[in-house]
């Protein structure tokens, strides 16, 4: 069994080497361990400090593409390696890699498709109070888009089988780890997490500029994926209050009407006319959604038959050429 540690990196000089030699290369039950690194546009020595400290593969790209762009070339590249089981990581050494045993057992064991590294999220100083209300709060939201029990979805310290590997497409640009819980859960995947231990903060956060930011695009990205995964659901939720707010307009008149005061209350039927009429076109655009949803259903099967005749590992002896994604292999 063979299993690839992923770490993207964005000028991690001074803490890749860290974060690579803090991997175990022998794991009880795995045949290989080896450690992929995926060049997100640095403009330092990233790359120079992984291979002097050990990094098995290196891909890059010119320039910078974002998070989810390269865990998804990350992700691309372990499957053309030949993982069988591969294990995301920050590069800035926030997650301990004494933990990946840990994590990758459930996996081992056959008992899910994707593991999750669970912080203990109030002992964390480097957290402000604030922040660890926001992290509870955000993994409360994702738990019920995604039907899920994680409690904490912002964590990058996960890891895939083959399958949910094959499986996982990210379509946002901002980041993975709202996507990828709630495609898993909606999917059918069997989801579990672990308790895991931290390390200090090396640096800020660089995925986003500022709290308020964070909170926005989350919030963004958790609407759409719900949406493309449950259309019926979510358009039926729009129509079901537009409707109520136009009946409850409608009883507001004729309340009015009852007690003789119903002339100068038309304005409450013309308002209430109109949001029922939007709430029965919610109604039929989530049906339409939903037909779209199972086309794009059959569409990711078929993408994931793809990438299985594609990364078969039996074959990459046979294939050269570019990384995926259109990075650059350096290996």
């Amino acid at each position: 069994m063979k299993l690839i540690v992923q770490i993207p990196c964005l000028n991690e000089e001074q803490t890749i080497g860290e974060t690579i030699a803090d991997i175990p290369r022998q794991i009880d039950g795995i045949d290989e361990v080896e450690v992929l690194v995926i060049n997100d546009g640095s403009t330092d020595n990233t790359v120079e400090a992984a291979r002097e400290a050990g990094a098995d593969h290196v891909i890059s790209f010119s320039q910078n593409r974002g998070l989810a762009a390269a865990w998804s070339a990350g992700i691309n590249e372990a499957l053309r390696l030949g993982a069988d089981i591969i294990v995301n990581t920050d590069a800035d050494n926030q997650y301990r890699g004494s933990c990946i045993p840990d994590l990758v057992r459930p996996i081992q064991r056959g008992d899910a498709d994707m593991v999750v590294g669970a912080r203990p999220i109030e002992q964390i100083e480097d957290f402000s109070w604030l922040k660890k209300r926001l992290q509870r709060l955000g993994s409360w939201l994702v738990r019920k888009v995604s039907a899920t029990t994680i409690s904490d979805a912002t964590s990058g310290f996960r890891a895939y089988n083959r399958t949910a590997a094959m499986r996982l497409t990210v379509v946002s640009d901002f980041t993975y780890t709202h996507e990828t819980l709630i495609q898993a859960g909606r999917s059918g995947l069997a989801v579990a997490e672990v308790p895991i231990q931290t390390n200090r903060r090396t640096r800020d956060s660089r995925l986003f500029r500022s709290v308020p930011e964070y909170i926005r695009r989350s919030i963004s990205t958790i609407i759409r994926i719900y949406a493309l995964y449950q259309p019926m659901a979510f358009f039926n939720i729009i129509g079901a209050i537009f409707c109520l707010g136009g009946v409850a307009l409608g009883i507001r008149y004729l309340y009015f009407m009852a007690i003789g005061e119903g002339t100068g209350h038309v304005q409450s039927v013309i308002v209430g006319a109109l949001l029922i009429i939007v709430g029965a076109q919610s109604f039929v655009v989530g049906l339409l959604a939903d037909l779209i949803a199972a086309n794009r259903k059959l569409v990711q099967e078929t993408l994931t038959r793809v990438r299985d005749m594609q990364l078969d590992p039996d074959q990459t002896t046979r294939r050269a050429g570019k990384a995926p994604d259109g990075g650059r292999r350096n290996q």
